[in-house]
């Protein structure tokens, strides 16, 4: 292909950019629960990438400012439900300024690589390539920085019902982001050059379309099945609630009640499922064996324990006998829901606010496995599902199959559970393992390894569920390749990037 004329003035002006660059954050968020309409997710990258052709680093700050903030005030009203509108504009602007910052060099890419490789065939492959690239190190890059990151809105995770998923058995959730940005940003090449009429432009966009809608699950092996039961038990868990001294272990115990008799293997209880520490606490001790036993399984809680002058968030086994010596510390404690980083600094800024955190969690570094009748159980605990690591360790011990406990009580009413939901559904889908996830007061959901449920609690609701759970075993390309295709991506984005802008200055 011969090369062609470089438009390097901006698509939109300033005004219709910041227009669309909201119109983006809206679509965005719409694409992810509720009402998770996940094709919007592709008008939405579009608006957002044409928003960005041809401006200047400042105007180009500003257009991602407008979607980053927009969109994560959007997506993370729920923070505001107990706390108020500080915590919930904090990490609105904090993480919509970073998303800015991080757009910036897509917007250069649109600047150096026309400049740099001028023919239609760079434009039409190279450039969205790299768009795509640096799309998934901005995603790396609010996920991780600072304080541990917040990978809570990656692109990836949006298409946990649609038929795009599968992909990311094969490249991981980054991966499937990835190819999204792509084939958007190669469309949107065609649509610039021009040449919508020639059959070889489009070559790109629709092996690409091919390959996000016809791509299967990557297989793993069937190994048996655990009879599981879950237990939503709909207690007083929310931060503020008023509660009575053993309120929460008695709504969990009286919720289990009717799987009394029933056959089961292990019996699963939510995040924060526990008044206190069972290890310093012999009435909740015996509790707790006493539900063991009548069950006849030992039971996978969650409560905060203390070791060491040190309190962790803590998943335990729990037999007829006592405690077992498995469990599992919460890898990523939430900043400033779990503790306070740099406490004096925010002190100063906020003191009513910080004032409530008294407790301190610390990061554990215990493997997310327990293994339980021969049968290796890989743990998230509430937003540990959210970062790769937490579940990519887990597969790597060995699970074969998965538990995710978590504590929605101070989101009651949002949006939240519902989010977090589908990001256990893409969870099975990556791994290619079951899926149980049970929350305190929903919505609770055991998942097959393809995404779909299996059976439901409402939220809101104390309830059980009980079934034959499929055991899998194998890697899928998804957990050993994603995080590697994230890193390729991150690095070879920002070097193609410096490559562009050499070759262009030289020009």
């Amino acid at each position: 292909m011969t090369p062609t004329r470089v438009r390097t003035r901006p698509i939109l002006p300033l005004w219709s950019a910041l227009l669309a660059a909201a119109v983006a954050a809206v679509l965005m968020r719409l694409a992810f629960p509720a009402p998770a309409v996940w094709i919007l997710a592709f008008p939405a990258t579009a608006l957002l990438l044409v928003a960005l052709v041809g401006r200047r680093t400042w105007s180009s700050l500003l257009v991602g400012a407008v979607y980053g903030i927009l969109f994560f005030a959007l997506l993370v009203a729920w923070t505001s439900r107990y706390l108020g509108p500080i915590p919930w504009a904090a990490l609105s602007v904090v993480e919509g300024g970073l998303t800015a910052v991080a757009l910036v060099p897509i917007t250069l890419a649109y600047r150096w690589i026309p400049v740099a490789f001028p023919r239609a065939l760079a434009r039409l492959v190279v450039l969205p390539a790299v768009v795509g690239a640096l799309w998934v190190g901005r995603e790396a890059f609010v996920g991780s920085w600072p304080y541990g990151g917040f990978p809570w809105a990656r692109l990836g995770m949006s298409q946990a019902s649609s038929p795009l998923a599968p992909v990311a058995s094969w490249l991981g959730v980054g991966g499937l982001g990835f190819l999204m940005v792509v084939t958007v940003a190669a469309i949107a090449e065609v649509v610039r050059l021009r040449r919508r009429r020639r059959p070889i432009a489009l070559a790109l966009p629709a092996v690409l379309a091919v390959v996000l809608v016809a791509t299967p699950l990557f297989p793993t092996t069937a190994s048996g099945s655990m009879r599981i039961a879950a237990v939503q038990g709909n207690g007083p868990t929310g931060y503020f609630d008023e509660r009575e001294p053993f309120s929460v272990i008695q709504a969990q115990t009286q919720a289990t009640e009717p799987l009394y008799g029933e056959d089961v293997d292990l019996l699963v209880w939510p995040e924060g499922s526990l008044d206190g520490d069972p290890f310093q606490s012999d009435a909740l001790a015996r509790r707790l064996s006493l539900v063991a036993t009548r069950i006849g399984a030992p039971v996978l809680a969650n409560t905060a324990t203390g070791r060491d002058g040190r309190y962790y968030n803590t998943s335990l086994v729990w037999g007829s006998d006592g405690a077992t010596g498995q469990s599992h510390d919460k890898r990523h404690p939430v900043p400033f829901g779990e503790y306070v980083p740099d406490r004096a600094f925010y002190n100063a800024l906020a003191p009513d606010l910080i004032g409530l955190l008294q407790r301190e969690y610390t990061p554990g570094t215990n493997p997310p496995l327990v293994e339980v009748a021969g049968v290796r159980v890989g743990l998230a605990i509430c937003f540990d599902v959210i970062y790769d690591d937490v579940i990519a360790q887990g597969i790597y011990g060995g699970a074969e199959v998965l538990v995710f406990q978590t504590n929605n009580a101070d989101f009651r009413g949002t949006d939240e559970n519902l989010q977090q939901l589908a990001m256990a559904r893409m969870r099975a889908i990556e791994s290619g393992r079951s899926v149980v996830n049970v929350s305190t007061v929903g919505t609770s959901q055991i998942i097959r390894a393809d995404g779909t449920t299996v059976t439901s609690l409402d939220a809101d609701e104390a309830g059980t569920m009980l079934d034959d759970v499929e055991l899998r075993s194998g890697l899928t390309a998804g957990i050993i390749l994603g995080p590697w295709v994230q890193l390729v991506l991150l690095w070879g984005g920002l070097g193609a990037l410096v490559i562009g802008w050499w070759r262009a200055r030289r020009r």
